[in-house]
């Protein structure tokens, strides 16, 4: 495979103000964890590596785009980790987007110039495999995340620590029962002082035995992250997922992080 020039990403996963006492002062609503980051750092945005999508043309943070790699055959994978060697081409639309511009011969002309080649090949399923990359990617880090106790599991667990505004962002197996989520959405409004808002947890694009799987616990149903870092890293990689597949909107409403977190892995 191959290192790029050009990279992008759509600012998609927009996170929302928190006002819970526990958690600290709101933060401006239109700031993304990769805003975050840049705090810590100390940077700004000239510091920050962008890329140009190569079917839009939108320029954005490399952390925000999806990079796609060449194989030594000249087949185009993703590279979602940005992590492959080699010249790479990177993009920040959905997946409806990309496989309208793969059907119509859009992509194949817009490959071969990012990678400076005629002989690049995009298999018909490149829109799949991206999204199940992008899957693992962020089930691969709620494991981590668990794994380092930044994840609260259990209902009454979680609705304690809810109304104790110690939750920063709430998740729901795909298959939860809505009276489960409404209970925990309902306490973690109270919780954030914000009651009357929309906020409410993500209902997560995987069911619970894949959800379990990824924990490596038995049946979670509802995940909290209770780690404002952990929160930015997890909210990253779900605003990925999220944009790839056309659910920006929920992702804005179940987002409540707040500033000094840092998105990178």
């Amino acid at each position: 495979m191959r290192n790029p020039p050009n990279e992008t990403v759509s600012g998609a996963n927009r996170v929302r103000s928190s006002r819970a006492k526990s958690r600290g002062a709101g933060t401006d609503s239109s700031r993304t964890p990769l805003d975050f980051a840049r705090d810590e750092r100390g940077g700004d945005a000239a510091h920050v590596a962008e890329r140009t999508c190569i079917l839009s043309r939108r320029t954005a943070s490399r952390d925000e785009l999806i990079r796609l790699a060449l194989s030594p055959e000249g087949e185009v994978a993703p590279d979602v980790r940005a992590r492959a060697p080699g010249r790479g081409a990177w993009i920040g639309v959905d997946r409806a987007t990309l496989e309208s511009a793969l059907a119509k011969g859009k992509l194949k002309g817009a490959l071969a110039r990012a990678f400076k080649t005629n002989e690049v090949s995009a298999p018909a399923d490149l829109g799949e495999r991206i999204e199940a990359a992008l899957r693992q990617s962020t089930l691969d880090r709620l494991g981590l995340e668990a794994r380092a106790g930044n994840l609260l599991l259990g209902a009454e667990k979680i609705e304690v620590a809810a109304r104790k505004g110690e939750v920063v962002l709430l998740l729901h197996a795909a298959d939860s029962r809505e009276d489960g989520r409404r209970k925990l959405d309902q306490a973690w409004r109270v919780g954030s002082d914000d009651e009357g808002s929309g906020l409410k947890g993500l209902v997560l694009p995987v069911e619970r035995p894949i959800l379990s799987m990824a924990l490596g616990r038995e049946n979670v149903v509802h995940a909290a992250i209770i780690d404002r870092a952990a929160a930015a890293r997890v909210n990253h990689a779900l605003g990925r997922w999220c944009a790839f597949i056309g659910r920006v909107d929920e992702l804005s409403a179940a987002t409540a992080v707040t500033p000094g977190a840092s998105a990178a892995d």
